[in-house]
């Protein structure tokens, strides 16, 4: 005799499979190496566009190759620095945007909600405000000093019991960073040779900067990179919440505190090259979602090869977009950067941390 379940007829035919519905995006190393090749390509277009334009084949040869030529100088000493940190940035933006989100559960958060740009900026201020420094290669230990000092304090105020979470880091970020610009503005509106020397930092640039700041920043970008690997897969279990991570063998406060570190070391890196650039630690990680799903395992690298494609993109367009000036990549991103959010604000109604 068959017990049959009440809610259900007797003569109901059997359940049918869900392999007829929409296959689940995931990510691809297919996609990995065509976005890898994508990046390289936008390496090349930067090296070629500028005032002087050189052909895609004359500036790989003096990149290789160097002679007495005005080609050969304008790419070894002007755009070689300035390429290699736009894409270095641009990878540390976006893998710390993803970070970002993925550690605070909020799809609108980016690297800035830490303070960390702003305890750089702060920084800088008070290194051009007392010590008088005028060098951006210096402006790069200082900020990388503030971003550092910021990301420890913000931490050491949302550290609970359990380690900080998503809630407490955006209010402690979000308190420290108020603090910081109200100090920033008291400086810069008393003192016009600090404001004249900051604005051209603060818009964020990397134009003027020497293959030293790329050799300055690199350590703590690649350090950051490699805590980001090793946080990187217990961000999908952590959605789930504190305890149901620990149930499931993870250390919800050491792995907080690994993602924390490496956001610190990414933006303040990222910040001390080229100064603050906004909404590309935003905008890439929901590009990179859209492609491969919700799986930071694969957001992480392709929101970090998106973040350095769209920068390098981005400083490309700046060259070109006013004629014979040249406009900031900072203000490039703003204005692609906030139709985007605006779009991410409409699509994301409720954002839950």
């Amino acid at each position: 005799m068959t017990i049959l379940d009440k809610t259900e007829p007797a003569n109901s035919p059997p359940a049918q499979s869900d392999s007829t519905g929409p296959k689940a995006r995931t990510g691809s190393w297919f996609v990995i190496g065509a976005l890898a090749v994508a990046v390289l390509l936008c390496g090349v277009l930067s090296l070629m566009v500028g005032n002087v334009g050189i052909n895609p084949v004359r500036s790989v040869h003096v990149l290789f190759d160097a002679d007495n030529s005005q080609a050969s100088a304008i790419i070894q000493q002007l755009r070689l620095p300035r390429t290699l940190l736009l894409l270095v940035v641009g990878l540390a933006l976006g893998f710390s945007g993803a970070l970002m989100q993925g550690q605070s559960r909020n799809p609108l958060a980016d690297p800035g909600l830490l303070g960390v740009s702003e305890g750089a900026s702060l920084a800088v201020v008070l290194a051009i405000f007392w010590l008088h420094i005028g060098s951006p290669a210096a402006y790069t230990w200082f900020a990388l000093l503030g971003a550092g000092v910021t990301a420890w304090v913000v931490f050491s105020i949302s550290a609970v019991r359990g380690g900080p979470s998503p809630l407490t880091l955006i209010l402690a970020g979000a308190a420290v960073s108020a603090l910081a610009q109200a100090i920033i503005t008291s400086i810069i509106t008393s003192n016009v040779s600090t404001l004249d020397q900051y604005r051209f930092w603060v818009v964020g640039s990397a134009s003027g900067r020497g293959i030293e700041v790329f050799w300055q920043v690199i350590p703590f970008i690649g350090l950051g990179v490699v805590l980001a690997a090793i946080c990187t897969p217990a961000i999908n279990l952590l959605q789930l919440g504190d305890d149901s991570a620990r149930a499931l063998g993870v250390r919800p406060g050491l792995h907080k505190f690994l993602g924390v570190c490496a956001v610190m070391l990414l933006t303040g890196g990222a910040v001390a090259a080229c100064g603050p650039i906004g909404f590309l630690g935003l905008v890439a990680p929901h590009v990179a979602r859209f492609w491969c799903g919700p799986d930071y395992r694969w957001i992480v690298p392709y929101s970090g090869l998106i973040g350095a494609m769209v920068l390098t993109l981005a400083d490309v367009l700046g060259r070109v977009m006013a004629g014979g000036a040249e406009v900031q990549v900072g203000i490039v991103m703003a204005l692609i950067g906030g139709p985007a959010f605006v779009l991410l604000v409409r699509r994301a109604r409720l954002v839950q941390l």
